[in-house]
């Protein structure tokens, strides 16, 4: 195709002089080669652009530097260039609606119009599944689940009784609502289980990632809500408010009757403690631990979790401890000399 077409998609314009440059597909700047796009998403990737044969390259509005490929600026390069994905590859799977000859329905399940449900799946009584939602391979529906309309749920999904989901959630593959929460006494000698009976519920637009878990409410519901975006291998504990709009990225877990305020991000493995509240557009860096409750907006890195501020200035001494020492060795070195 030629330039000019990549920029429609893009929302963008060329020259005249460039339009008909012809496009073959799309790459990252390090391996394009001549007929590609690529683009810039971050600016550590600039001394590779410049030396990419790339035929063109989306960048921000305000870029300026000089490099080989033509510029398409545009908004946001990496949501650009992800329409330019969606134009180029495959589609993604399509799934006819029916209800497949090995999937196991229970009765008294009530399915809308347009759902698909795969082999080996399993519906139990009194579940309801919104209109044009996907059940995938051998995912387990638990009593009376009601899920929303247009969801994804990916093979071995498991979403256990009387949970609720919401419109438009993409679950991947073994992802787990609604296990019991981790809950015992000790009591004379030995472990003694607290019933859980609440729920999960996930409000509309939610992605979780690949064999995630969030376990159901010890009573009432543990939530995660509107538009919230959840990594694989995260582990929510019972009775968690996650708020709207949040990014939660792999690893992380969060224990038990912990809210987490709206448009918070969550850097990879890091542990937040039980009972307190992290403020919306709280910022944690990546293995922190938070053991007590952060305001909005604060940006939080380190074990214990303190405020990046504070951790720089401890960083900075406690990277030069060497040289401190050898300082105040020689200092003692010197004092002994003029005693003696």
């Amino acid at each position: 195709m030629r330039l000019e077409e990549v920029a429609r998609l893009v929302g963008t314009e060329v020259s005249l002089s460039s339009a008909a440059v012809e496009i073959r597909g799309i790459s990252a700047v390090g391996d394009a080669e001549r007929g590609d796009v690529t683009f810039l998403g971050n600016l550590k990737y600039l001394p590779a652009l410049r030396s990419s044969r790339a035929s063109a390259v989306l960048v921000p509005m305000n870029f300026e530097e000089p490099v080989p490929p033509i510029l398409l600026r545009v908004e946001s390069p990496t949501t650009a260039f992800g329409k330019l994905i969606d134009f180029f590859s495959e589609p993604d799977p399509s799934y006819t609606p029916g209800v497949h000859r090995l999937a196991c329905i229970a009765e008294g399940v009530h399915i809308s119009q347009g759902v698909s449900i795969q082999p080996f799946a399993v519906v139990e009584s009194g579940a309801q599944i919104g209109t044009g939602t996907v059940i995938g391979a051998h995912c387990y529906i638990g009593q009376k689940v009601v899920i929303g309309e247009k969801c994804l749920l990916h093979p071995r999904v498991s979403i256990l009784a009387r949970c609720l989901v919401g419109n438009r959630v993409v679950l991947h593959p073994g992802v787990v609502l609604g296990s019991d929460g981790f809950g015992f006494e000790y009591l004379r000698g030995k472990h003694v289980k607290l019933p859980q009976r609440g729920i999960v519920q996930v409000d509309d637009d939610v992605e979780i990632g690949a064999n995630t878990t969030v376990d159901r409410a010890r009573f009432g519901r543990t939530w995660i809500q509107k538009g919230t975006k959840i990594d694989n291998l995260v582990q929510i504990a019972h009775n968690v408010t996650v708020g709207e709009c949040s990014i939660l990225c792999g690893q992380v877990g969060i224990a038990g009757s912990t809210k987490v305020g709206r448009c918070v991000t969550i850097a990879g493995q890091v542990g937040i403690n039980g009972h307190i509240e992290v403020g919306d557009e709280a910022v944690i860096a990546a293995k922190s631990g938070v053991v007590k409750s952060v305001s909005p907006k604060e940006v939080l890195i380190g074990v214990p979790a303190r405020p990046i501020e504070v951790y720089k200035r401890k960083f900075f001494y406690v990277e030069r401890l060497e040289k401190f020492y050898a300082r105040v060795r020689r200092l003692e070195e010197k004092i002994t000399e003029l005693l003696q």
